[in-house]
């Protein structure tokens, strides 16, 4: 389980646009990371929505936005395109990213355990840090979450 204080974990995905993204992009930016678990949903839709509509106060802020689920590449575009979101959104269909920052495993949903992708949001500092990590995320609200 990660922590606030501990490195990011090392990881290859692709974008939206099927390029290849690593941890080592990343360096010597500020990271919001969120993770959620599929495009086109109403929780998922809300929280990408709230950070598209808070763009300019993050990135004034100096955070760089990225989001990822086990969506593929050409969902995540079809995705930003039909909410015209700003940020890049990284597909981990392997989950190997998921499970690296321990946002994949055991949830409940209605009262039924499944195993999944669990929402969560780290902030990552410019070497690599991780400064914090927003476990009850309000996706309505996650902008403001993130900027407190």
């Amino acid at each position: 389980m990660l922590n606030p204080g501990d490195r990011m974990p090392s990881f290859q995905v692709v974008d939206q646009a099927g390029n290849t993204v690593t941890d080592k992009d990343f360096a010597g930016k500020k990271i919001v990371l969120y993770f959620y678990p599929k495009d086109n949903t109403p929780g998922c839709t809300a929280e990408a929505c709230s950070l598209r509509d808070n763009f300019s106060a993050l990135r004034a802020a100096g955070y760089e936005i990225y989001g990822v689920s086990k969506d593929s590449a050409a969902s995540h575009a079809r995705f930003i395109d039909k909410y015209s979101l700003p940020f890049t959104l990284l597909s981990d269909p392997s989950t190997g990213m998921l499970q690296a920052f321990g946002a994949w495993g055991e949830k409940k949903m209605y009262g039924k355990v499944t195993v999944g992708t669990i929402r969560k949001t780290f902030i990552i500092s410019e070497d690599g840090i991780i400064e914090r990590i927003i476990g009850k995320v309000d996706t309505k609200n996650h902008a403001a979450q993130i900027l407190e």
